[in-house]
């Protein structure tokens, strides 16, 4: 709910995923419930499933598109499948380091060091 870019993409996912699916700022959810600590949420973004199960950073996006469907859902099955994924495992930790100089974003998109 801080972060520029993370809202953004929030929005972007948001937008094309099937009515009924919500997505949430870290701030407004009870985080012991989901079994996750601030510390988890504030570096990365978390993908929680209709079972509970939590998916974290490459992982919750491959899943969040996949839930999206069509041609998302297909990217998403790829960015989650070896050896892609190891790829998108990487290429997501420097976007996620780097993210407070990526468009829309402030101060509250850095990292904890």
């Amino acid at each position: 709910g801080d972060c520029g870019f993370c809202t953004s993409s929030a929005r972007w996912i948001d937008a094309r995923l099937p009515e009924g699916v919500p997505v949430e700022p870290w701030q407004s959810l009870d985080l012991g419930e989901l079994g996750l600590t601030e510390a988890d949420v504030t570096t990365a973004a978390y993908w929680v499933d209709a079972s509970g199960k939590a998916h974290r950073g490459h992982m919750a996006i491959g899943h969040s598109l996949m839930t999206a469907g069509g041609l998302w859902g297909i990217i998403g099955r790829v960015i989650i499948t070896p050896p892609i994924s190891w790829l998108a495992k990487a290429g997501y930790a420097v976007v996620a380091k780097y993210r407070y100089k990526l468009p829309g974003a402030t101060d509250a998109c850095r990292l904890p060091n």
